[in-house]
Order: structure tokens, then C-alpha cells, then sequence
């Protein structure tokens, strides 16, 4: 019998003369030797520069229309919402419809949403109606995109580089934080707001061209998944499809106290249910385990009540500091390099034991860097606070993402992973908290109480669930 070449990889590695290829050899970015990863990185830059400049442009156009402050935060109010009313619905379609075909969609939507909004600009028709429906429809975009990117990479990269994988996800995120604003702010003096918005456009078609090359291991396009839901599910066939994270998942669930509601919720398939049924799945799971129930508060409850901090800074700088805006500019610029270098590290670190104190010790860290910042007088040591409160919170934040996404079940990632990310409309509220307390206390005795709520849920979450600490996956 002939012999006969074996199947090419799903995931080949480019070839070596591939500038991104020849930095994969760095074990800092490891992940980038799977081609269909790193055409997701790329679209991550891509996208995330263009909601940071989104942030900046907008802003500014509200402000030149009404001259208002409150519309100033009425309309982040209104781009953030969203993501509270539809994040875990956008979970429940990536699992069941296809993560990488809502994707695609939701880049495209946001082309036309910069498009609209950069040709009101430029014609002078713009109303601040538009930049609130614009605001409000972009804000469902990323509701949407956010879930089926993050739950795509445990698909491309499998396990063993998935802690690598997330941290590069964050690296390029933190890096288009530091970076984003700025190119806005240069791009609206140079080509005004309207060229601004184009740009924007610009960078999810490159976005999009990116993702739309991408082959999705198992998954079907959109038309084929709702047509395979239609047919009924052999159980058995069912029970050989859980993968080795989602064994890991049920033995995680057997501690619980109900360990046949952790069965049923991770070997059922998605198709057995219906569209609202598979959202009540998704909760039944996460309420059923506790170390899952937890890793979720420890990496949403610091979002809420710490990193609003950021809101507070024209306080620092003015009163505390007196170091002005290029003062507080600095300021949140070290809070992004720190944020870069965590994210970094933990993609140099890759996967180690022992996983699930360093997580903790970063959460611990973040609050108690928030505490020092609150307390100091000095610049010098204001930037080195920030920078280890950037640091750290990147740190942790990207190994808890890891760890939740290889506990969750492959076939409920993207509904966990939607309530993770519940912690990008939590950031609004967040600050009206903040706001409150400073009103009330002080800048800084508000967010040395934030940086002391932080540190004691890590304490209290390792206290009271100690199977955290004994991760090493």
C-alpha cells in the first residue's frame, strides 16, 4: 500500500522567515508560532486601538458640541452599559452559533459605526444624538466581540500555551492603552476629528482581514451550526467529545457539593437546549462551583472597587502633587508601561506550579500598591506605585483569566468567559463610587480605601477557598 503524507497541522507554524515567526522564538512570545493565534493578536492590536482612540475622539467631539462636563461622562456612561445588558447573551451565541462568525460581524458593524460617525463629522451634520447612538451601538459591539475573542484562544493554542496566549493578549491591549490616546489626540489636530474616526475604520477592516483568515479548529460558520442543532444528540457521542480542561473541570467540581450538576452542566451539549436555557446553563454552572464562583469575584469585585482609581487622578495631580496635566499624564502612563511589563512577564513565565499563589499574591499586591499611592506626597514615588499597581493588576488579572478558561468546559467558555468580561461595564460604576467617596473623604483617603477593599478580598477569597492556593495548573 502506498504511503501516504499525513495532514498538515491545524494550526501550522509560519515559516522561519516570518518577522513575527523570528520573534516567536523569544519565550515571551511562544504563542506567536501558531499561525491562526497570531492572526488573532494582530486583530487584537488592531481593535484595541481603535476603542482606545474611539475613548479620546469621542470625548472630544461631545465636549466641542455641547461644552458640557456631565455629557462628558453621560457618554462613556452610554458606550459602557451595554456590555452589562448583553455581555453574557454574546457569550451564549459564541457557543452556540460560532465564535469566530461573531467576530467577524461585530468588526464589520464597528467599520460602519466609524464610517457613519466620520461622514457626520465631516459634513457638519453631527447632533449629539449621534454620538450617543453611535456610543450605545459600539458599546454592544464590543459586548459582543469581547467573549468570542477571548474564549477563541484556548481554541488555537490549546492548553499548554494558553497562559502565554492570554498574557500577549493583554500585553497588546495594555500597549494600545499607552499608545491609542496619543495617536488620537495627534490624529484630531492633524486631520480633525472626522479623520480621526476614518482611521478608526481603517483599523477594523485590517482587523477584520486578519480574523477572516483564521481557521477555527471544530468549528462550523453560522448557517451549518443552527442546521447541526436541529439533530439530536447521541449522549455517548457526547461524553467522547469532553477534552482534558473539561475533565479538569468536572474534577474541580466534584468538591463543590453537587457534583451531578457539574456533570450535567459540562458533558450536556449546548444543542440540548434552547437559546435562554443555554444561558441558565451557564449560571447553574458557575453557582454550582465554588472555585470557579470565586476566581469569577476575584478577578471582577477589584475592577469595581480599584481600578476606578484612574478617574481619580486630575485630584492627584492638582491637589495632592501639584504636578499639573502633563503630571497626570504621566501618571496613568506609568500605571500602563507596569501594566505591559506584568503582562510580559507572565507570557515569559508561561505555565509553572504554584500558579494559584502568585495570583493571589498580584491581586494582594494591587490593593496594597493603591494603599502606598493614596499615602504618598513625593512624584517620584506616586509613579512607582502606580507602575507596581499597573503591574500587578496585569499579572493577575491575565493568570486568572487563564485559569478560568482552562477549567470551563470547551463548550461553555464563551458564556463564562462573557461574564468575565461583565468587568468592562463595571468600570462606570465604579467610578461613580469613586466620585462618592472622594466627595465624601478626599482623593486620597477614597482610594486608599479601594486599594484596602482589594487586598482583603484576596486575602479573605484565599482564606476561604484554599484549593485556590494549590493550583498549579
Amino acid at each position: 500500500m502506498p504511503a501516504t503524507n499525513p495532514p498538515p497541522p491545524a494550526n501550522p507554524i509560519a515559516p522561519s522567515r516570518s518577522p513575527l515567526a523570528r520573534l516567536a522564538r523569544i519565550r515571551t512570545f511562544e504563542s506567536l508560532r501558531f499561525r491562526d493565534y497570531r492572526l488573532l493578536w494582530l486583530g487584537q492590536g488592531g481593535t484595541s486601538m481603535g476603542q482606545w482612540m474611539d475613548q479620546v475622539a469621542r470625548s472630544w467631539l461631545i465636549y466641542q458640541i455641547t461644552g458640557s462636563p456631565l455629557q462628558l461622562g453621560a457618554v462613556s456612561a452610554m458606550r459602557a452599559i451595554p456590555m452589562l445588558f448583553f455581555g453574557v447573551i454574546a457569550g451564549v451565541v459564541a457557543d452556540r452559533y460560532g465564535r469566530k462568525a461573531q467576530l467577524v460581524i461585530s468588526q464589520v458593524t464597528n467599520i460602519f459605526l466609524n464610517l457613519i460617525l466620520a461622514t457626520l463629522v465631516l459634513t457638519g451634520q453631527i447632533q449629539p444624538w449621534h454620538v450617543y447612538v453611535t456610543a450605545f451601538f459600539a458599546g454592544t459591539v464590543q459586548a459582543f466581540q469581547q467573549p468570542a475573542r477571548q474564549s477563541l484562544i484556548s481554541d488555537l493554542v490549546g492548553r499548554d500555551h494558553l497562559a502565554n496566549a492570554v498574557a500577549l493578549n493583554s500585553a497588546i491591549f495594555n500597549l494600545m492603552r499607552s499608545v491609542g490616546p496619543a495617536v488620537a489626540g495627534a490624529m484630531i489636530a492633524l486631520v480633525g476629528v472626522g479623520g480621526s474616526y476614518y482611521a478608526q475604520a481603517a483599523l477594523y477592516a485590517w482587523a477584520t482581514l486578519w480574523t477572516i483568515q483564521m481557521r477555527i479548529p471544530g468549528e462550523t460558520g453560522l448557517l451549518e451550526s443552527i442546521r447541526l442543532r436541529r439533530r439530536p444528540v447521541n449522549p455517548v457521542d457526547a461524553d467522547e467529545r469532553i477534552s482534558p480542561a473539561e475533565s479538569l473541570a468536572l474534577r474541580s467540581a466534584s468538591t463543590s457539593g453537587r457534583p451531578g450538576a457539574q456533570r450535567s452542566a459540562t458533558s450536556r451539549p449546548v444543542a440540548d437546549s434552547s437559546f435562554f436555557g443555554s444561558m441558565k446553563e451557564g449560571f447553574t454552572y458557575l453557582l454550582s462551583n465554588r472555585l470557579m464562583l470565586s476566581l469569577m469575584f476575584l478577578g471582577l469585585a477589584p475592577v469595581l472597587l480599584g481600578m476606578p482609581y484612574t478617574s481619580l487622578m486630575p485630584i492627584f495631580a492638582l491637589d495632592v502633587l501639584s504636578v499639573g496635566s502633563v503630571g497626570q499624564g504621566l501618571l496613568l502612563t506609568s500605571a500602563g508601561l507596569g501594566a505591559l511589563v506584568g503582562a510580559l512577564g507572565i507570557a515569559s513565565i508561561g505555565s509553572f506550579h504554584r500558579k494559584g499563589l502568585l495570583l493571589l499574591g498580584g491581586a494582594t499586591m494591587f490593593g496594597l500598591s493603591l494603599v502606598a499611592f493614596s499615602q504618598s506626597r513625593w512624584m517620584p514615588l506616586s509613579l512607582l506605585c502606580l507602575f507596581f499597581a499597573g503591574m500587578s493588576n496585569a499579572s493577575y488579572t491575565s493568570q486568572d483569566q487563564t485559569i478560568i478558561q482552562t477549567l470551563a468546559p470547551k463548550n461553555m467558555r464563551g458564556r463564562v468567559i462573557s461574564i468575565y468580561m461583565l468587568n468592562r461595564g463595571l468600570m462606570p460604576l465604579g467610578s461613580l463610587l469613586a466620585g462618592a467617596l472622594a466627595t465624601w473623604l478626599g482623593g486620597p483617603v477614597a482610594v486608599g480605601l479601594m486599594g484596602v477593599s482589594c487586598a482583603i478580598i484576596a486575602i479573605w477569597i484565599a482564606v476561604k477557598v484554599p484549593r485556590i492556593r494549590e493550583l498549579e495548573i
